[in-house]
């Protein structure tokens, strides 16, 4: 009878903790509703994910990506046999079938060509008939790529396209009936909520990993605003997909931050939006069109945005117009500051490139620039980007200085001493107007300027002679910092001198 009661007893406590655990959701909600009136805040966090669900489902789309190279036996030259193993220890688990192990100074004769394995990475099929995303840079060199799905089958891919810029590549695979992912809508993304990463670290099949989006928007790529999260992602994660908690798809986890090579607790991923414009580009025709205008672009700090009159720090500052380009064509000139492109702010210098990046060559486009205190609009003709242009150089043999220095007072208390540009000195250096400064001392060598430079204009006022220079500095209000466009090399830039006081 005791045994019972005791056994009953246990059974009640039992049933009680049960009930507690199973309805706690409820009955936090219910004890947190009164207080809600007072701290709307209170019932934001209703208790920690399950993602077994998600996995589930979204695993089987997920693939593991091998790639090898034929190299040259001459070009794996300084490896020897205990690195190799160790090699492959690290990342397939052990060395091939046939592999003997050897002393490190033990020499064989290796084929004259032979298949080298690359990396290992991440990827996830989006239609049934094989067409898998990954990043660029898994595949990159690749001579053989081997798809391996969760349920053990294998498949020989094929490069659809890649491209760098984006870090977004295309392969396919022979299949039918083949699982797929969702795609999700990036514009539901929000920060701070739970997304998923599934792939392959260090040659790991399938391995998940969770986190919370950190930010997105984040301007690490050239062409691609990144998603930032702080999921774990390690080598080998790359081209996996970053999932929500619908099952989505919304992006490609590709990069990391960190010093030591491994996670530390920031990573990237492509938006996926961005991801498929590309993928469906690389399945229509193998590569990726893009707009250029050809112009070379920097930053618009606060301080020159307040000197100019700009209101705000916003647009693209144009260092450098290419000759014949469409930016040449349509009046865009150095020192001027991009704004608006087809009626879109462009709020930081990277929008521009995407902007333009993402127009269909032969668009005819309205941009807007601000030029000496004031705005105009200006017709672009967009042409298609080939391939990278070519770095521009910073610097260039400075002119045979003929004409007498001047050290004009304005000039000389910022410590700049010029002197006029001739008609031979200007052709030389390809520009209409300007002024030569001789000599850089004090504030204007504290702002970073130096002999050669050519100053175009201060503040909003062009210059083209040393008395239009002495004119436009005595005027400018010697409170404020003083914004002077120079002239470097083939690019051109502003610098604020901030006078002694």
């Amino acid at each position: 009878m005791w045994n019972e009661m005791m056994r009953n007893r246990t059974l009640s406590v039992g049933a009680l903790l049960a009930a507690l655990t199973l309805s706690g959701p409820a009955l936090a909600q219910t004890a947190a509703a009164p207080s809600q009136q007072q701290d709307p805040g209170a019932a934001l966090v209703r208790g920690l994910p399950d993602f077994a669900d998600l996995a589930e489902r979204v695993g089987p789309a997920v693939v593991n990506i091998r790639t090898s190279e034929r190299v040259r036996a001459n070009s794996a030259e300084g490896m020897n046999d205990e690195e190799m193993e160790e090699f492959f220890r690290r990342f397939f688990g052990g060395p091939p079938r046939g592999m003997p192990h050897s002393s490190p100074r033990q020499e064989r004769q290796a084929p004259s060509d032979q298949e080298v394995p690359r990396g290992v990475g991440s990827g996830f099929i989006i239609s049934a008939d094989g067409y898998v995303m990954t990043n660029a840079h898994v595949v990159d060199g690749a001579d053989k790529v081997v798809v391996t799905l969760p349920d053990k089958r294998e498949f020989k891919a094929k490069i659809v396209g890649a491209d760098k810029r984006s870090d977004v590549a295309l392969v396919k695979i022979e299949g039918t009936g083949l699982p797929v992912v969702r795609i999700g809508d990036i514009n539901r993304l929000r920060v701070g909520e739970w997304v998923v990463a599934i792939g392959s670290p260090f040659g790991l099949d399938n391995t998940v990993t969770a986190g919370i989006v950190s930010a997105k928007q984040r301007d690490t790529g050239d062409y691609l605003p990144l998603i930032q999260t702080d999921v774990a992602v390690n080598p080998g994660n790359s081209g996996g997909p970053l999932i929500n908690m619908r099952g989505e798809v919304v992006g490609i986890n590709s990069q990391i931050y960190s010093r030591s090579g491994g996670f530390m607790g920031i990573s990237f991923a492509i938006p996926i939006d961005e991801a498929m414009r590309v993928s469906d580009q690389l399945r229509a025709s193998g590569k990726v069109t893009r707009g250029r205008i050809g112009v070379q672009i920097g930053r618009v700090g606060q301080d020159v945005a307040e000197s100019l009159g700009l209101g705000k720090t916003q647009g693209a500052l144009v260092r450098s117009v290419e000759k014949g380009s469409p930016a040449d064509k349509a009046g865009v000139q150095p020192g001027d500051i991009i704004t608006r492109f087809d009626g879109r702010a462009v709020e930081k210098v990277s929008d521009l490139p995407r902007m333009v990046g993402n127009t269909k060559p032969g668009t005819r486009s309205m941009i807007t620039v601000f030029r000496r205190g004031n705005s105009r609009d200006l017709s672009i003709v967009v042409t298609e980007m080939e391939q990278e242009a070519p770095a521009q150089s910073a610097s260039s043999p400075a002119p045979e200085r003929k004409d007498a220095a001047k050290a004009t007072p304005a000039a000389q208390a910022l410590g700049l001493t010029v002197s006029e540009l001739s008609e031979a000195q200007k052709k030389e250096l390809k520009l209409e107007r300007g002024v030569y400064v001789q000599a850089a001392s004090d504030a204007a060598a504290g702002a970073g300027l130096r002999e050669g430079d050519v100053v175009l204009a201060v503040g909003n006022t062009e210059v083209g002679s040393v008395a239009q220079l002495e004119s436009a500095l005595a005027k400018a209000d010697r409170n404020k910092p003083v914004a002077l466009l120079i002239s470097r090399g083939d690019l051109a830039q502003y610098v604020l001198i901030r006078r002694a006081r």
